[in-house]
C-alpha cells in the first residue's frame, strides 16, 4: 500500500475483514442523537445472552493472525482519531490539562506521519475527557480546534450523590462550554432489576443533556451478569443514549471483548427496534496498540464500516495513545522506542 493510502484510514480502514450485513450508508453518518423511545419491557423479557458462547466468539479475535505493516498503521491512525484522551486524576491541574490538549491536537509526533506519508492528515483524538473543573482549561486549549471536550458527570465513578446535584452537574458543565456529558447510572436499579427506575433516571439525564452528546456509563464490571449489561444497555438506549459505555475506569474490571460483543449486539438490537443508531465506548483498561485493533475489528464485523467513526465510536484511554506512537514507530525503525518519547502531558 502506498504512503497515501494509508490516509484512507480517515474515512474507513478496509482490511481483509467479511462485510456485516448491516447497510453501510455514508449519509448515516450525519446521525449524531438517538431520540428518546417509549419505555418497552418486552424488549428486555426477549434477552437472554449465552455467555459461553459469547467467551468462544470474543476469543476468536485474539487468534487471528494479526494486520502488519500498512494495513495496521491505517487501522492505528484510525483509532487515535477515536481516542477520549482522557485525565481524571486527583492530581490533574490546568498545567497537566494544557499539555494533555495539545497532545489531543497532535497525536502523533509529526515526523513519524511525514515518515507515512499522511502529514496532510489532520489527525487528532476523538475528544477530551475530564472532571468539570478542569471542563473550562481543556475548553480553553482546544480553542479553534473541532475536539470537544467531554465532561464526567452525575456523580461519577459511583453515582451516589442526590439526584437534584447529579442533574445540577450536568448543567454546569454544560454552561462551562463540555459538548459531551459522560453519566453514569444508578447500579442499584440494574441489580435490583427495577428497569422502570433506570429509564426514568437516564431520561432526566437526557432531559439535562439538551442537544449535547449523551455518553451512559453502565460499569459493566459492577452488574453481575451479561444478561444485566445487555438488558441495562437497552434501556440506557431506550432513554436517549447516544452511547453506551462500559466503565469508568475504576471499577475492579472494566472493558473487555465479551462485554463489548454483548454491547454491540444490544446497539444492533436496538436498531433494527427502532431504526436509530447509538455509538459504543469501551474504556478502562484498553492501553495498547493490539487491543485496539481487536475492539476496531469486532465494531467492523458486529456493526460495519460506518461506526468506524469517532461520532459512533470511541476509547476511553489516557495510556493507549503512547502505545499506538510507539508501534507506528517500531513499523519505520524496526525497534521500539522508550516511553517518555511519546509524553502524554
Amino acid at each position: 500500500m502506498k504512503a497515501q493510502e494509508i490516509a484512507t484510514a480517515k474515512t474507513a480502514p478496509q482490511a481483509a475483514l467479511p462485510r456485516n450485513t448491516i447497510t453501510d450508508t455514508a449519509t448515516l453518518l450525519n446521525v449524531t442523537s438517538n431520540p428518546r423511545t417509549e419505555f418497552n419491557p418486552d424488549w428486555l423479557a426477549d434477552i437472554r445472552v449465552n455467555q459461553s458462547g459469547v467467551e468462544r466468539r470474543a476469543s476468536t479475535l485474539k487468534n487471528r493472525r494479526s494486520l502488519k505493516k500498512d494495513w495496521q498503521a491505517a487501522w492505528l491512525l484510525k483509532a487515535v482519531s477515536c481516542i477520549d484522551l482522557t485525565s481524571l486524576s486527583g492530581e490533574d491541574t490546568p498545567g497537566r490539562i494544557k499539555r494533555l490538549c495539545a497532545k489531543a491536537r497532535h497525536p502523533v509526533r509529526q515526523d513519524i506521519l511525514e515518515a507515512l506519508g499522511v502529514e496532510s492528515l489532520n489527525l487528532t483524538t476523538g475528544a477530551v475527557c475530564v472532571y468539570h473543573v478542569m471542563v473550562e482549561t481543556a475548553v480553553a486549549a482546544l480553542a479553534n480546534t473541532n475536539i470537544p471536550v467531554a465532561a464526567v458527570s452525575t456523580g461519577f465513578p459511583a453515582g451516589m450523590t442526590p439526584l437534584e446535584t447529579r442533574l445540577q452537574e450536568i448543567g454546569l458543565s454544560i454552561a462551562a462550554g463540555a459538548r459531551e456529558i459522560d453519566i453514569v447510572i444508578s447500579r442499584r436499579n440494574v441489580l435490583n432489576e427495577d428497569w422502570q427506575a433506570l429509564y426514568e433516571e437516564i431520561s432526566l439525564f437526557r432531559q439535562a443533556c439538551g442537544d449535547v452528546h449523551m455518553k451512559t456509563i453502565i460499569s459493566t464490571g459492577e452488574l453481575g451478569t451479561l444478561t444485566n449489561v445487555a438488558r441495562a444497555s437497552m434501556v440506557c438506549m431506550m432513554a436517549g443514549a447516544d452511547f453506551i459505555k462500559t466503565s469508568t475506569g475504576m471499577e475492579s474490571t472494566n472493558a473487555n471483548l465479551n462485554v463489548a460483543l454483548v454491547m454491540m449486539r444490544a446497539i444492533r438490537r436496538y436498531g433494527e427496534l427502532t431504526g436509530n443508531r447509538v455509538g459504543f465506548k469501551p474504556a478502562g483498561g484498553i492501553s495498547t496498540a493490539k487491543d485496539a485493533i481487536q475492539y476496531l475489528v469486532m465494531i467492523k464485523e458486529e456493526l460495519g464500516t460506518s461506526w468506524l467513526n469517532p461520532e459512533m465510536f470511541r476509547f476511553g484511554a489516557s495510556s493507549l495513545l503512547g502505545d499506538i506512537e510507539r508501534q507506528l514507530e517500531h513499523q519505520l525503525t524496526g525497534a521500539y522506542s522508550a516511553n517518555y518519547r511519546h509524553p502524554m502531558g
